[in-house]
This record gives C-alpha cells, sequence and structure tokens, in this order.
C-alpha cells in the first residue's frame, strides 16, 4: 500500500495486529509524505532515524502479541514537549539549539506505549498565537484551499503544525497543548478531532509552560475513535506535576457505544451573539438536530458570566506567561546575547529577551507585567481571576442541574487567509471566544468536524463536558460524528 500514511490509528492497529503491513511501512509513508510537504512548513525537525529504529521496536512488540493500540502508531509531536536529544524549542529564537535530556512524561507514556516519532511540528511561539504566525520557524501552511489558486490560509493556532500534519496525513496523529483553544481551534480550521482533557488528566511535566493553570495536553486525530485510544495513552498521575489528578484512567475506546438516548444537551443563550455567521448558526442548529435524532435532549441553559471570558483570559494568561517567561534572561535558561563592551548584566537582560522574544511573546509578557505590578494586581488580576470563579460557577450550576454536555460551535469562522489579522491582536484574539470559557473553568472539550462552509472549508463543533468524564463527552462526540458522517478531506495540492 502506497498511502498508508492517510491511514487511521483504528485502521492501522488493525492491519498491524492482522499482519498486513508493518510499522516501518506506515513510518516510512509519512516520512515520504513529509518530504514532499515542505510547503505546509508543519515539521520543523524531522526525527527519520530515531522513527525508524522506535518502528522496528513496535514491530518486535506486536509480533509477540503483547502491544497496546499505540503500537506503532507514528505521530507528530508538537515543538512545546521536551523530548530527549532532540530539538525542543517551543517555536522561540531564545531556545535555539535547546535540545533536553529528559523526555516529557506525556511523550515518554506515548513512547512507552510503543507509539514513533516522526518529526517535531511547528507552533505559534510559546504557544501565544491563534494562527500560526508567530513562529521562529515561518508561519505554517492549511491543507485546505478554497481552490488550488486560492491564497494559503491559516491552520489555527498555536497547535497550527500538529492539526496542519495531521490533516495532510504526514502523520496518524499527534499532540498538541490547548491554553485557550489551542487545540480545538486548530481541528475546526483544518477538519480533524482535537480534544481538551479535564485540568490534571495529563501531566504538565516536560511541557513548556505558558500559562500554568490553563495549559492542558491532548489528542488531534482523524477521528473520535482515534482520540479516544491516543488520549488513554497520555493520561495518568505523575509525581513530578503537583497538578497531576491521581485518578484511574478508564479505557475510553470502550466507551463509545454511540448510545446518547437520555443524555441532556445544554446549548448557552449567551454563545448566540450579534454577527455570528448564517453559517455558523445553521452549523450549531443542524447539530442540536443530530443529537435530538439521536436520542438526547436538547435543553436551552444560561451561562450568563460567559461574556466575560476573553478579556479575564486575556488578563490571566499574559499575566502566567509573565512570571513563567521570566526565567528565559541568559543566566538560568535560554540563549545569552553577546554584549558589546562596556555593557553588564542590564544590557545582557534587555538584549537577550529583545532578540529572543518575537512581538507577541513580547506583548503579553508586558501585559501580564502590568496587570500584576502594584498599583494595577487588584484592578485586574484579582477580577479576572473572580470572573474566572463565576464562569467555573455557572458551568458547576449547569452540571447540577442534569445537563451531560454543552454543544456550541468552535469557532467563529472557517480558516482565514495568513496574515489578514496579524497586525490586529484584538481581532486574532476574538478567535478565542468559544474555547476559552473550558480552560478557565478546567473542563474537557472536544471540537470534532461538522460540515464544510460555502467555500468548501471545514467548520468544527464544540462538546464540553463534566470534569474527569472524558469518557462520556467521547461518547457523545462519536454519536454526533456518526450523525455528521464528514469524510471530506483536503485536495492535495502542495
Amino acid at each position: 500500500m502506497s498511502d498508508l500514511n492517510r491511514l487511521t490509528i483504528t485502521a492501522a492497529r488493525d492491519l498491524l495486529r492482522k499482519g498486513e503491513t508493518t510499522s516501518e511501512e506506515i513510518t516510512v509513508s509519512c516520512l515520504s509524505a513529509i518530504e514532499s510537504a515542505a510547503h505546509l512548513n508543519a515539521v520543523v525537525h524531522q526525527t527519520r532515524d530515531l522513527a525508524i529504529r522506535q518502528a522496528r521496536d513496535a514491530d518486535s512488540r506486536i509480533r509477540s502479541g503483547r502491544a497496546p493500540s499505540m503500537c506503532g502508531m507514528p505521530i507528530g509531536v508538537k515543538d512545546l514537549f521536551c523530548t530527549r536529544n532532540v530539538a525542543s524549542q517551543a517555536g522561540s529564537a531564545i531556545l535555539d539549539d535547546f535540545i533536553p535530556e529528559y523526555e516529557s512524561t506525556v511523550t515518554a507514556k506515548l513512547f512507552e506505549a510503543g507509539a514513533v516519532m516522526v518529526g517535531k511540528l511547528n507552533m505559534d511561539e510559546f504557544a501565544m498565537g491563534s494562527s500560526n504566525e508567530t513562529s521562529i520557524y515561518g508561519n505554517v501552511v492549511n491543507p485546505w484551499k478554497s481552490n488550488d489558486d486560492g491564497p494559503d490560509l491559516t491552520p489555527g493556532g498555536s497547535s497550527g503544525g500538529s492539526a496542519a500534519a495531521v490533516a495532510a496525513d504526514l502523520c496518524i496523529a499527534a499532540t498538541g497543548t490547548d491554553t485557550g483553544g489551542s487545540i480545538r481551534q486548530p481541528a475546526a480550521f483544518t477538519g480533524i478531532t482535537g480534544i481538551k482533557p479535564t485540568y490534571g488528566r495529563c501531566s504538565r511535566w516536560g511541557i513548556i509552560a505558558f500559562a500554568s493553570s490553563l495549559d492542558q495536553a491532548g489528542p488531534m486525530t482523524k477521528s473520535v475513535r482515534d482520540a479516544a485510544i491516543m488520549l488513554e495513552s497520555m493520561c495518568g498521575h505523575d509525581s513530578k506535576d503537583s497538578t497531576s489528578a491521581d485518578l484511574p484512567v478508564p479505557c475510553f475506546e470502550y466507551m463509545l457505544t454511540g448510545d446518547i438516548r437520555g443524555k441532556v444537551i445544554g446549548v448557552p443563550r449567551e454563545y448566540r451573539m450579534d454577527g455570528m455567521p448564517d453559517e455558523i448558526e445553521s452549523l450549531w442548529r443542524d447539530g442540536m438536530d443530530m443529537l435530538k435524532n439521536a436520542g438526547a435532549d436538547i435543553r436551552d441553559i444560561s451561562l450568563p458570566h460567559a461574556r466575560y471570558a476573553l478579556p479575564a483570559y486575556y488578563v490571566i494568561a499574559p499575566a502566567e506567561a509573565s512570571s513563567n517567561l521570566a526565567r528565559y534572561d541568559g543566566v538560568r535558561y535560554g540563549r545569552r546575547s553577546r554584549l558589546d563592551k562596556g555593557e553588564g548584566i542590564t544590557e545582557m537582560y534587555e538584549k537577550t529577551r529583545a532578540e529572543g522574544f518575537g512581538a507577541e511573546v513580547k506583548r503579553r509578557i508586558m501585559i501580564g507585567t502590568y496587570v500584576l505590578s502594584a498599583g494595577y494586581y487588584d484592578a485586574y488580576y484579582n477580577r479576572a481571576r473572580k470572573v474566572r470563579t463565576l464562569i467555573k460557577s455557572d458551568f458547576d450550576a449547569a452540571f447540577s442541574e442534569g445537563v451531560d454536555s454543552i454543544l456550541t460551535p468552535t469557532t467563529p469562522s472557517a480558516a482565514f487567509e495568513l496574515g489578514r489579522n496579524a497586525h490586529d491582536p484584538v481581532e486574532m484574539y476574538l478567535n478565542d471566544i468559544f474555547t476559552v470559557t473550558v480552560n478557565l473553568a478546567g473542563l474537557p472539550a472536544i471540537s470534532i468536524p461538522a460540515g464544510l462552509n460555502r467555500h468548501g472549508l471545514p467548520l468544527g463543533l464544540q462538546l464540553i463536558g463534566r470534569p474527569w468524564e472524558e469518557g462520556d463527552l467521547l461518547n457523545t462526540a462519536h454519536a454526533l460524528e456518526n450523525a455528521v458522517g464528514f469524510v471530506a478531506k483536503p485536495h492535495k495540492w502542495w
């Protein structure tokens, strides 16, 4: 088979267990696809030798008959995850040439399960962005286009490299991270599935921090079943992460019955916003109808503080970024700029950070430093924390009244042209309007592809679940996925 890179995890697992192909063959197919997709700029550090070695080890495990579901699966790893002896830059010049001597817990778990890393994937610098245009490696290009001669589109961000790589079949699946929508928004823009689990479900150890109370890792895959399989391998308690939950990890795949009869699906009235495009509104209504036809009860709910989520998020996230990124000073971490004669430690700090950080990272550091300063801490940061508590209380109230999951659009639009919003940070931040509430409340949420807009570009629907109930959330998403029947793929033009 020449198109083994197009397989899902589920299909690849079946072929591997039957002995009809090998992990090495699938891996080579993915590596070949990567070589022919330079224009997409999704893979920034290829790991061919490592991948072949891991694939051969996986084939040995599979032949022994004791291989888990992820064994032999070629995946891409977002450049935010530290990978031992492989460059890990977080898309930033300040971490140029950084090669960790340790492995992140998530990637270690995946490798223990037999996954194969074909490369490190592009991303917005330090995960700060919604379009993958802030990376030191350059822009990632969405494999979807309105037509072959049309402009290059954003794959979303910050996990844009992961989304583009999965959508273009450069790997079977990929890791992403989600601080305010960075798994779900790019998943929607590229027609794939992306789930952000409950905060604490996946260890953050070894993942380069953006905003520590919001960051969470998750899988980006070609189907809900694939997401269930990969998520199980990524989860689990980690003593090295104080926020990691000491809870058992269920077999999420076994929970995919597709039966959602009697489930209550909440539809928040606050998400019906003035100026929402008709195609997003129509997609949302279609999703409600499909879930209702599958036996669910659709119920209007109120999340009254959702309107304050975006401003609260863009106070809290930059504040935590300012604190986390203070360590990159040329002494403790990161590159050190060359000093001219007569310059001292102050000039070294200034030049290192000025040269090492990009414009968007500097913007967020300055915002965060400002809201944490003595004169503005209560007015901004403390107030945003109080709003965050109210947002979480809104979700708690809905779930306590019998709601099982909540249906919303994932994004306010389809993928837009690269460069369109690059100089308008407020317009760019509005891309996160439907996703940031989930991070502020620490909830699990999933985006699945649910249709195409009038230009033939994918649109996503988001389901938000109860804390720690990813299995139930995945099952509802599975039922919606079956009803939607989305099978579209980008036409290969690159």
